[in-house]
């Protein structure tokens, strides 16, 4: 660990792989990605290289996001939004990373469901 990083994020990411849909609109050729993570603000997601994404792109995407619920349930609630790209990673020449800041947040805050849910798991007596 690096010795005085301070962490920046003023919010955890929910860390998971979902597809994503993408597109500079819906009205033209959607591209797939695969999300690694998310939060109210943004995500970021992995996809082909074949299209090129800058930095100050505007694309709209659609994806879907877990919601935890009693008893290690959960429900994937789908979204639209659109956004500005902030950060383009090239992986490899053939993948490219995406990070991509919401016009829009979400309603709610992704990994604060996923810690509650393990909040309550762990408040769970359990039974021998």
């Amino acid at each position: 660990m690096q010795q005085g990083f301070t962490e920046k994020r003023r919010e955890k990411r929910l860390r998971y792989s979902w597809p994503v849909w993408f597109a500079e609109n819906f009205d033209g050729v959607l591209a797939q990605g695969q999300m690694i993570e998310i939060f109210s603000g943004g995500a970021e997601f992995t996809c082909r290289a074949d299209r090129e994404l800058w930095q100050g792109e505007h694309i709209t995407a659609r994806f879907s996001v877990p919601r935890y619920g009693i008893n290690d349930s959960f429900d994937m609630e789908n979204y639209v939004r659109h956004g500005r790209i902030c950060r383009v990673d090239h992986i490899s020449p053939n993948v490219r990373r995406i990070a991509l800041e919401f016009s829009e947040p979400l309603p709610f805050e992704p990994a604060q469901d996923d810690q509650a849910q393990e909040s309550q798991a762990a408040s769970q007596p359990v039974s021998v």
